[in-house]
């Protein structure tokens, strides 16, 4: 805790300033800390990522909704906030994390994009934040114990009632059966047609289109759809209810299934029906993070909760249709259970961390899915050559050459 200030300005080590912020964990443990960000108290899950920058991008993600996410980098709002780095595409509906937890308090922007601190833009987005825990000490908890639930709770005047907290983290379900995809969604159908991000120049506005790609919104990022329609696709965004019929109905040329947040079995419980259908037509498909579990729920495999999650920037992932290892972002709780994949679907990328599952592909079908994240740069880019690959399975239909993937 920090120390209070005596009357001649200087500090009086003998006394503190109490916890304006707590972490509960459901086993009871309690963080104290310094609050920033929105006030109040909410219930999710605890997760670590260890990227070193992106933040924002991380925040806005909303397969991390009903997450609180503690960054293991130390030094978390240095480069401030803007309007560019969001993924959600509807930033007033908050889809994303509900809590982060840092290691040391917000310092002043500085960069020459930021519009804004960081804290500010928390209070914003209804994040609630803590400040000055050892990150090392919880990230290790997380490690050895698996994620938790827990409860964060901000209040400027430290006032918090513990054992209610306690009471509130322990009672919390947690994430396993829960769809969350459902409050992230669209709302509608809508159009896309911004590309990607080019240095000095911002976001780019898609030209006359070569091919119809349809994406459902599981909870899909931004910057997917960019490199989508940086393809030269027209993109058509649709919610997550929609029916194999309505996404027909608009003549893809390709159909794209998104990532999203919370338990895949239980989205499946509507999607998996409908992506049955989709890979029977032979139309292209195409899946990333959520869209990849509930693709091989469709294919007949199997989702499993993770111990801790692979939540990062800096995953090493190996591609056996190349041989190359990638450096991807990670974002998810629960994987395929690679073992349970039936004949016919092969498994085509693999965590070298841990072995578990990555990406697979349907024998002799242009159906393909990832469990990372290739539009996100940690590499910088060593996946987004999966687009090319997605784009040549739509050109291939239409008889048309395929295009370099590197």
């Amino acid at each position: 805790m920090m120390s209070a200030i005596d009357g001649s300005g200087a500090p009086a080590p003998w006394s503190t300033e109490p916890a304006t912020a707590v972490l509960v964990l459901a086993d009871g443990t309690v963080l104290e800390g310094k609050g920033f960000g929105a006030t109040g108290a909410v219930e999710a899950e605890v997760c670590f990522n260890t990227a070193l920058t992106g933040y924002q991008e991380i925040l806005t993600d909303p397969s991390y909704a009903g997450q609180i996410v503690t960054f293991t980098f130390p030094h978390i709002g240095n480069v401030g906030a803007n309007d560019e780095d969001i993924e959600d595409l509807t930033p007033a509906r908050r889809a994303g994390a509900v809590g982060a937890v840092f290691k040391a308090s917000i310092t002043e922007p500085s960069n020459y994009r930021s519009t804004g601190h960081l804290d500010a833009w928390l209070k914003a987005r209804g994040i609630i934040g803590l400040s000055g825990i050892d990150t090392r000490a919880l990230t290790a908890h997380i490690r050895a114990y698996g994620v938790p639930n827990a409860v964060i709770a901000h209040e400027p005047s430290g006032e918090f009632d513990i054992e209610a907290l306690k009471a509130r983290a322990a009672g919390w379900s947690g994430l396993v059966g829960l769809d969350l995809a459902k409050e992230v969604t669209s709302g509608q159908s809508a159009s896309w047609s911004e590309t990607p991000w080019v240095w000095d120049e911002g976001y780019g506005a898609a030209g006359e289109p070569t091919m119809h790609i349809v994406a459902i919104d599981y909870g899909v990022k931004r910057n997917i759809l960019r490199l989508l329609s940086g393809l030269g696709a027209k993109v058509t965004v649709m919610p997550a209810s929609s029916t194999a019929e309505e996404v027909l109905a608009h003549e893809p040329d390709g159909i794209f299934l998104s990532n999203g947040p919370g338990d895949p079995a239980a989205t499946g419980e509507y999607a998996v029906p409908v992506i049955g259908k989709l890979i029977e037509t032979g139309i292209p498909l195409f899946g990333i993070c959520l869209g990849h579990q509930m693709l091989a729920l469709a294919l007949g495999g199997k989702t499993v909760k993770m111990h801790q999650g692979h939540h990062g920037a800096n995953h090493p992932v190996k591609d056996h249709t190349t041989g190359k290892v990638e450096i991807v972002s990670m974002n998810h709780g629960f994987a395929v259970d690679g073992d349970s994949l039936p004949g016919g679907v092969t498994e085509t990328h693999v965590s070298l961390f841990d072995g578990s599952n990555c990406g697979i592909a349907v024998d002799g079908k242009p159906v393909f899915s990832v469990q990372h994240h290739p539009e996100a740069s940690p590499g910088p880019q060593d996946s987004h050559y999966l687009f090319k690959r997605f784009a040549n399975l739509i050109r291939a239909r239409r008889g048309e050459p395929a295009l370099a993937e590197r």
